[in-house]
């Protein structure tokens, strides 16, 4: 049965398929066996055995200098602690710290952006700790109150934007 088709990779397909099957099949051959021998047996010189070739010499490509680097690895790196250990070493790194909440105004720096350090150093000196780490701040838009006056326009310096330190991480 013949397969055809209008797509000229698949009939490309089916023939390279039926090649290869035909070299696969014709590749194989009949091993060639000895000359008839008529009775006689011809006395040679017995072979000796290959003399023992010495240790090849070090060769010096680029998978004998990997192998070499593999073999100094361990020596290079440090050795591999346990889980408990690795704890361990992290909790003398990290200084011991709690989690405090307040409101305290984050005064304005010398460019005019809030300083929040400084803030959330308040807090944690009200609560009895040396420094702390602002974790969570708030703004709040703070009028006078003339903006209150009915029919008076707003001018920009009404208004002023106050940002407060809520909860920080402190330090002894």
């Amino acid at each position: 049965m013949m397969v055809r088709s209008g797509n000229a990779a698949v009939r490309l397909g089916t023939l390279m398929s039926a090649v290869l099957l035909l070299l696969g099949a014709c590749g194989t051959g009949w091993a060639q066996s000895a000359p008839p021998s008529l009775g006689l047996q011809e006395q040679g010189p017995q072979a000796a055995p290959p003399p023992s070739t010495p240790a090849p010499a070090e060769n010096p490509g680029l998978f004998n200098e990997m192998g070499k680097l593999f073999d100094k690895l361990p020596s290079i790196l440090p050795p591999i602690k346990s889980p408990s250990e690795t704890m361990n070493d992290l909790s003398r790194l990290a200084k011991p710290s709690t989690m405090v909440s307040g409101r305290v105004a984050c005064p304005a720096s010398s460019n005019g952006a809030p300083d929040c350090k400084q803030a959330a150093d308040q807090l944690c000196q009200s609560k009895g700790y040396k420094d702390g780490k602002s974790l969570n701040a708030d703004s709040a838009e703070k009028c006078s109150a003339k903006v209150l006056i009915p029919g008076r326009a707003r001018k920009p310096d009404d208004c002023r934007t106050d940002t407060f330190v809520t909860s920080a991480l402190c330090q002894n």
